[in-house]
C-alpha cells in the first residue's frame, strides 16, 4: 500500500475534522428518531444539526469490525472485506448502455440481466455489484425487486442492496432471507450497500432511512460521501479529506449506535471538477492522491476502505477510456482500497455502462490482482537450477524450470493482442474494442445460470410477484 500522508498531515486532517464536527456539525434530515438517538448518546442536537465533541465519534466507531465476510449465495464466492483483501466490483447506477453494434441507448432490464450474466463469468470481478445499470423500462418502485432477483438467480457472487427507499432495503433483506435463511442473515453479512452523504455535511432522509434498515439487520453499510471537488468541497485535497472524514465518522457512529458491531466501511467518491467547464474529471492526479490519503484515515479508524476504480469521461471504449480508467484503477490498487467499485464498464463519467468496456476492464482488474500479489521470492521462483542447466549465451525457453512454469509464469491478458502485425492483419486487423465485442457475444452465448434450489427460486419468484402487486396497488 502506498500512502501520501505522514503523521503531521494525519494530525492536521483529524484535528480539522474534529473541529468541523464540533463547531459546525452535520445535518441529519427528515428523521426525528435519529436525532433522538444522537441526543440520548450524548451528541449535541439543534434542530436537524448535530454536533459532536472531539473523540465522541471515534469512540462509537470502535465496535465496528475491521474485517468481515460478505457471504454469497454460493459459499465458494464469499469474499473478505477489509484487511489486505481487494474486491473488484462493477460500475453502479448508469441509465445508459453502449455497445459497438447499437451505440448508446437507455438501459433495459434485459441489459441489466445480460451485464449480470457477464460478471458471473468474469473471474477477476468478484462481486455482482448493485445497480449495474438502471433498467428504465421497469417502473422505479419495482426496479429493486427485479435487480435483486437477477443478482440472486443469474449470478452467485455477493451483491449490493437497494438504498433508494426504506421499503426497498427491507425487500432486499427479505429476499436474502428467503435464499439463505433468516437466522443466517441475522448473524452474517450478506448485503453490502452504499449510502452517500450529500456533501457538504448532510445526510438526507432517503439515505438515512436505508442506513437504518441495513444497520438494524446487521448488514454492511458503506458511508461514501459523494464529492465533486470545488463544488461540494473546497478546491484542495487537504480540505476535502477533513470534510469527508467528518462525514464518515458521524455517519458510522450512527450505525454503531443503532447496532453495535454492525459492519460498516469508510467510502469515498471524489472527483475534481474542471474549473473551466464545471464538468467532473477522471483519472486525475488529485483523485489518486485523495484515495491514497483517505485509505490511511480509514485504517486509523479500523474500517475497511471503499473507493472508486476504472472511471473515465470518455463516451466510447477508446484510448482516453483506457488511459483514464487504468490510472484510476492503478491508484486504487496502490492505495490498498479494499472494495473497488466502478472497476468495470464505466463510460461517460458513470452515465453509461459499456458492454465491451466491461470485458476490457476485467482484463485490467486481473492485471491489478496479479500486481498486488507482489514478487515471489520462493526457492522455486529463484530458479537457481535453471542457471546451471542453461549455458552462458543460451536461452531458457527449453529449460526445465520454464517447462514446469510456462502456463502461470507471467500474466497474460485475454483482451490484448501480442502477436505480430502480420498475424493480427491476417486475423482481421481487429481493434481491441472489436475483439471485446466478439468476446461479449461469446460469453452471453456460453452463459449457464448458477444452480439454485427449485423451492428457493419459486419463493423468490412469488415474493417479487406479490410485492409488485402490493406496490402497484399503493401507487394507484
Amino acid at each position: 500500500m502506498v500512502s501520501l500522508i505522514d503523521d503531521e498531515a494525519i494530525a492536521i486532517i483529524e484535528r480539522n475534522a474534529d473541529r468541523i464536527l464540533d463547531e459546525i456539525g452535520m445535518e441529519f434530515r427528515g428523521d426525528l428518531e435519529t436525532l433522538d438517538l444522537f441526543k440520548i448518546h450524548g451528541a449535541r442536537v439543534d434542530g436537524e444539526r448535530v454536533r459532536f465533541d472531539p473523540g465522541w465519534c471515534r469512540d462509537k466507531i470502535k465496535t465496528a469490525p475491521s474485517v468481515f465476510t460478505q457471504h454469497a449465495r454460493n459459499p465458494e464466492r464469499s469474499i473478505q472485506i477489509g484487511g489486505n483483501a481487494q474486491v473488484y466490483a462493477p460500475s453502479f447506477g448508469p441509465p445508459f448502455v453502449h455497445d459497438m453494434d447499437g451505440g448508446r441507448r437507455y438501459a433495459t432490464l434485459d441489459d441489466f440481466r445480460n451485464i449480470t450474466k457477464l460478471h458471473h463469468q468474469l473471474g477477476p470481478v468478484n462481486h455482482s455489484g448493485g445497480v449495474v445499470v438502471e433498467p428504465v423500462d421497469v417502473p422505479v418502485p419495482l426496479r429493486h425487486l427485479h435487480m435483486a432477483h437477477a443478482h440472486l438467480t443469474m449470478n452467485d457472487k455477493p451483491f449490493m442492496g437497494a438504498v433508494t427507499a426504506p421499503e426497498r432495503a427491507r425487500d432486499t433483506i427479505e429476499m436474502c432471507r428467503l435464499v439463505m435463511g433468516a437466522d443466517f442473515v441475522d448473524r452474517n453479512c450478506v448485503l453490502y450497500s452504499v449510502v452517500n452523504t450529500n456533501a457538504p455535511l448532510v445526510m438526507d432522509e432517503t439515505m438515512l432511512w436505508a442506513l437504518k434498515e441495513y444497520a438494524r439487520a446487521g448488514q454492511c453499510t458503506v458511508v461514501s460521501p459523494f464529492v465533486l471537488g470545488g463544488a461540494m468541497s473546497p478546491v484542495s485535497v487537504a480540505a476535502t479529506l477533513a470534510q469527508v472524514l467528518a462525514e464518515v465518522m458521524a455517519s458510522v457512529a450512527l450505525i454503531q449506535i443503532i447496532r453495535p458491531g454492525a459492519p460498516a466501511a469508510f467510502g469515498t467518491f471524489f472527483s475534481p471538477i474542471s474549473l473551466k467547464t464545471g464538468a467532473p474529471t477522471f483519472g486525475t492526479p488529485e483523485g489518486t492522491q485523495f484515495q491514497m490519503c483517505a485509505k490511511t484515515l480509514a485504517d486509523r479508524l479500523g474500517l475497511p476502505f471503499h473507493s472508486v476504480g476504472g472511471l473515465t469521461a470518455s463516451k466510447v471504449p477508446d484510448a482516453q477510456a483506457g488511459y483514464e480508467s487504468q490510472a484510476q484503477l492503478m491508484g486504487a490498487a496502490l492505495a490498498g482500497v479494499n472494495f473497488i467499485i466502478h472497476a468495470t464498464g464505466c463510460l461517460e463519467g458513470l452515465l453509461t455502462t459499456g458492454y465491451e468496456k466491461i470485458v476490457m476492464d476485467a482484463d485490467r482488474c486481473s492485471a491489478m490482482q496479479q500486481f498486488v500479489k507482489g514478487v515471489d521470492f520462493s526457492e522455486a521462483a529463484q530458479a537457481m537450477d535453471a542457471f546451471f542447466e542453461v549455458e552462458p549465451g543460451g536461452h531458457f525457453l527449453g529449460a526445465t524450470h520454464t517447462q514446469e512454469n510456462f502456463e502461470s509464469a507471467f500474466w497474460m491478458g485475454e483482451m490484448s493482442d501480442n502477436g505480430t502485425y502480420e498475424q493480427w492483419h491476417a486475423e482481421g486487423g481487429l481493434w481491441q474494442q472489436e475483439r471485446a465485442s466478439a468476446r461479449v457475444k461469446q460469453l452471453l452465448d456460453d452463459y449457464q445460470p448458477p444452480e439454485i434450489d427449485t423451492g428457493i427460486r419459486e419463493a423468490l419468484d412469488d415474493f417479487v410477484a406479490r410485492r409488485s402487486r402490493e406496490i402497484e396497488g399503493e401507487n394507484r
